[in-house]
């Protein structure tokens, strides 16, 4: 028996029909795999509908990423009429059809399950939590299955319609996100809508309705339940959509990033919080340059930056307890890896990655003779500058190095050799050389180390 119950069985809702002459959206706009998905299921005698987000993105002027289509067609039928196709999933089964390169994602409509169902098909955690649910049902509950009212439109391809079912063109107009549903248990079915709210909010430019927003901060804890590894790809999600920096606003405004980067949370609020946001929102608007020219970010970049505040501090406090600056390091980066990843399960490939960059922050001000030429060899050297650049830009290191570092990858042979020449050793571990209030270097002394008497052992 599970504890959670649903208290009313909610009024299934009617649509509003809105015909073709009365709606902008076109085929032409629609890519071609969807319309191959779209009219092989309706010649074969099934409904099928363009769903959720291209409809949102097409009538708010956004170029749709990718189109998701909805049917009466249960997966195995899908597949069967699909070359290439495949059933996925166990939480939700899905059908992936592939055409000519694009891969378009086909589900079936979805009942509203209650404590009647199958276990087997429908299995809630005791708060509520749906983990499986593959009970099919009409096109009028799969409407209120959907999250947010602007993800409620449906394009019918026999007639070219759309159907409304929650006010989602209003909403759409008005630019609100709203929650389809009683917020508290929408949150609980999957506490994962409440960092989708945030992105939405961050990509469309939309307003939270109130009435969706305000649990969302008592809840935060809830996405502790949810697997590691899915909260990886929505945190991916999340900061690699174009609108970082508007995505970290609204995780801080919401108190979302304590549960998905708990140790980052912890370090900015101590009395060097204030670089370390300076420092995560100059790197977000890095990212949200590259997206916007094209260029690559890699996950592993990303969390290299999320969990830097974390890493420095454990780095300083290890040297203070007298530890060598690599073994410091190593012994930061992998607290806080171990730690992160019970959260977020960042796969090794990319937390060897991170982990490179940031010991590269160690190597970087030693670059003295050959040593600059060996660093520029270095596969993560590219990563490891930017990542300079940005701590330069934060304030957390005296600017100088990265522009020595932007001179030299510009220089010819012969210059280079004399930059090199020219720069002198550094002293104590050059992850940054505080400065004193005047300005000064400050040099780190190394403890003396007491000879025992006569020179022999100091062990008992």
């Amino acid at each position: 028996m599970r504890p959670f119950r649903r208290t009313t069985t909610p009024t299934l809702p009617t649509s509003t029909l809105i015909p073709r002459a009365d709606h902008p959206i076109s085929r032409k706009d629609i890519s071609r795999g969807a319309l191959h998905v779209l009219y092989g299921l309706h010649e074969a005698g099934y409904d099928a509908f363009l769903v959720g987000g291209c409809l949102r993105d097409l009538l708010t002027g956004v170029p749709p990423k990718d189109f998701d289509v909805v049917t009466n067609a249960r997966p195995e039928e899908v597949e069967r009429l699909f070359r290439g196709a495949r059933v996925i999933g166990r939480r939700f089964k899905l059908v992936h059809v592939r055409h000519r390169g694009e891969i378009i994602e086909v589900a079936t409509f979805r009942a509203l399950s209650d404590d009647r169902d199958d276990e087997r098909l429908v299995k809630l955690s005791k708060d509520g939590q749906i983990l499986r649910d593959n009970v099919y049902g009409s096109i009028e509950e799969d409407a209120l299955r959907r999250d947010f009212t602007v993800n409620a439109l449906y394009y019918d391809i026999a007639d070219f319609s759309l159907h409304d079912f929650a006010d989602s063109l209003h909403d759409i107009e008005q630019r609100t996100l709203r929650l389809i549903g009683e917020p508290e248990q929408r949150y609980r079915e999957d506490p994962v809508r409440m960092i989708r709210a945030i992105r939405f909010q961050a990509k469309l430019g939309f307003e939270l309705d109130p009435a969706t927003a305000a649990p969302i901060t008592a809840m935060a804890p809830l996405l502790a339940q949810v697997p590691a590894a899915r909260l990886f790809e929505e945190v991916l999600k999340l900061f690699l959509s174009g609108h970082a920096l508007a995505t970290l606003d609204g995780l801080r405004a919401h108190d979302l990033l304590e549960p998905l980067l708990p140790l980052t949370a912890t370090a900015m609020r101590d009395k060097d919080g204030g670089v370390d946001l300076t420092f995560l929102e100059a790197a977000m608007r890095n990212t949200d340059r590259r997206l916007a020219d094209d260029k690559p970010v890699t996950p592993a970049f990303l969390f290299a930056v999320l969990l830097w505040p974390a890493v420095r501090r454990r780095f300083q406090r290890a040297l203070d307890q007298g530890m060598p600056p690599v073994q410091a390091m190593s012994k930061a980066a992998g607290d806080v890896v171990v730690q992160q990843v019970n959260r977020v399960a960042i796969p090794r490939r990319f937390s060897s990655v991170m982990r490179e960059i940031w010991d590269l922050q160690l190597r970087l001000p030693r670059r003295q003779g050959q040593r600059a030429a060996q660093l520029m060899e270095h596969p993560r050297f590219r990563a490891a500058y930017d990542f300079l650049l940005l701590r330069e830009e934060a304030g957390e290191i005296a600017p100088g190095l990265g522009q020595w570092w932007t001179d030299y990858q510009d220089a010819d042979p012969e210059t280079r050799d004399e930059m090199a020449q020219q720069v002198r050793r550094p002293r104590g571990p050059e992850l940054a050389e505080p400065e004193t209030d005047d300005g000064q270097r400050r040099r780190r002394r190394r403890p003396r180390r007491r000879r025992p008497a006569g020179g022999g052992s100091t062990d008992a």
